[in-house]
């Protein structure tokens, strides 16, 4: 009797684990055909929309704008089919998609259909109007006393006068892309709305949040604690910050404007410790230092820079981003490099985000072949951007001698600190203010702005001002809902740099040191 019921518990189970088997195999084959349907659409797609939008930000000519657009569409619709958004989720409803690169390539693809799942013509819509944002933004030059400047001049001037007049005019002349594409951003809040509503989320913001794998309650959960650690200590170096300024430009604290804080947004560190790093790079080319630095870890990125545009044009995009065109090797980086050192922190911060694409992993599947998430990208970025100001990188790089570091150390130390105070306290305006913003698009958003100003950085709006100011911040309109990785990428750098001087190098320069790079690779952009 036990031998038939063993003989017949031993027949059950095979049968059960057969059939378990057979459900996975089956869905897991499914999966991989869908993935076929699926590249042989999009790797072309995706490539056409990149390399257009390259272009168009280049030399920002209506023509070369319309082309993007409709580029752009082209892949945007692929997402939109409901018989393949059906597919997948039956796939993922099933749970029967084990093998660990099928399950994330299917947590992915079914997070960019589900985006996709409204009518094409919204879908045309929101594209059309960001790409007329864009143009504005791209072809706008800062007007003053009927002369042109581009955002370098303007940055040049609010850094370096200390008449206050000049810098007056300066901020408020940069601040006049607000009312031209102000209410365009509105409608297109509206619209993104819309959409998300439509596909069951109660606002854009949360939408993309979710759609990126991030919880919105934890995220602001982090800035709150964020906003509680900062707070005090920020209070503080802001108190020694207005009291520099004041002296330097002859003015009282109580006077004191947010065009006297050397930046358009208080977002980079005030230079109130007596370390010129302008002057270490005035007669430098920060292109070379940052191709010969990363070559000597191991990271050689000449194939990035051979297609990439990295001066100031006409008509160009004014600001800097890395973009993965193919994701087979073609990376490139749009800057506007003069020789200073925001622009050598720069190409550092896009060359970092160019060699995670392009040090992928190119034997993963297409869909995989980018970066584990937008933060991770952004750690990366930052990691690389910091070493412009620190005294062991500049003097590895030759580019000041030993003594000189020595000499500056304490102050870097100083700089550094201020630096991610200052920049932690502008992304709480950011987040929030986007946050908020897409709650309520119909508030009162120019007030605002000036509310999450004043309360996280500190600043006064200026007396009856009443402006847009808040639309002048390319992101809030083109790269939505998506700053609050910066900060956090800004927290996972500060873990890379700690363990790597712990536990990859002893050299703390890291310069020609190939077993950072190694290490990037290996640990970070392969995986």
């Amino acid at each position: 009797m036990n031998k038939l019921y063993l003989i017949i518990s031993t027949i059950l189970f095979t049968i059960m684990f057969w059939s378990c088997s057979s459900k996975q195999e089956l869905m897991e084959k499914r999966m991989k055909k869908f993935i076929s349907y699926y590249e042989a659409k999009a790797i072309a797609l995706s490539k056409e929309a990149n390399l257009t939008s390259w272009n168009a930000n280049i030399t920002g000519t209506d023509a070369d704008w319309a082309i993007s657009e409709k580029a752009s569409y082209k892949l945007a619709k692929l997402y939109t089919d409901p018989k393949a958004f059906s597919e997948l989720k039956k796939i993922k409803e099933s749970g029967e998609v084990k093998d660990p690169v099928l399950a994330r390539q299917l947590d992915l693809l079914y997070d960019a259909y589900l985006a996709g799942q409204v009518d094409t013509s919204l879908i045309a819509e929101r594209l059309r109007m960001e790409t007329g944002i864009n143009k504005k933004y791209s072809n706008f030059r800062t007007n003053i006393n009927d002369k042109e400047f581009s955002d370098n001049q303007v940055e040049d001037i609010l850094r370096n006068s200390l008449v206050t007049g000049e810098l007056q005019a300066a901020w408020e002349g940069s601040k006049m892309i607000g009312p031209v594409v102000a209410e365009d951003i509105i409608k297109l809040v509206r619209h993104r709305n819309l959409i998300a509503t439509k596909l069951g989320f109660s606002n854009f913001h949360e939408m993309s949040l979710r759609l990126s794998r991030q919880d919105p309650a934890e995220v602001t959960a982090i800035f709150d604690e964020l906003d509680n650690l900062t707070r005090d200590n920020f209070v503080q170096l802001k108190g020694d910050i207005d009291a520099y300024y004041a002296k330097r430009y002859k003015v009282k604290v109580s006077d004191l404007h947010p065009w006297h804080y050397q930046n358009r947004y208080f977002q980079e560190v005030p230079q109130i410790y007596p370390v010129e790093f302008d002057k270490y790079y005035e007669k430098l080319d920060p292109v070379k230092l940052a191709a010969t630095f990363f070559d000597g870890i191991g990271l050689n990125v000449d194939a990035i820079l051979v297609k990439s545009d990295l001066y100031e044009k006409p008509g160009k995009n004014q600001h800097a981003f890395s973009t993965d065109i193919d994701r087979a090797g073609d990376v490139r980086t749009l800057d506007n490099v003069r020789p200073d050192v925001y622009w050598m922190n720069t190409m550092l911060h896009e060359l970092g985000h160019g060699v995670y694409s392009y040090y992928n992993d190119m034997s993963l599947p297409f869909t995989l072949r980018d970066a584990a998430h937008s933060f991770t990208t952004e750690a990366i970025a930052n990691f690389f951007g910091r070493l412009a100001k620190d005294p062991g990188w500049m003097a590895g790089m030759g580019i000041i001698d030993k003594k000189e570091s020595e000499m500056i150390a304490d102050n870097c130390s100083k700089s550094l600190r201020l630096e991610m105070l200052v920049f932690s306290r502008w992304a709480q305006v950011m987040y929030r203010f986007e946050k908020s913003m897409y709650e309520n698009p119909d508030q009162d958003l120019n007030q605002l702005w000036w509310n999450m100003v004043e309360k996280y950085q500190l600043l006064a709006k200026p007396e009856g001002r009443n402006m847009p100011d808040w639309a002048t911040k390319i992101h809030i309109a083109l790269y939505p809902c998506y700053y609050h990785n910066y900060l956090l990428g800004e927290l996972l750098a500060s873990q890379f740099y700690g363990y790597i001087k712990l536990n990859v190098t002893e050299n703390q320069s890291f310069v020609g040191e190939k077993a950072v790079g190694n290490y990037l690779k290996e640990k970070v952009f392969m995986p």
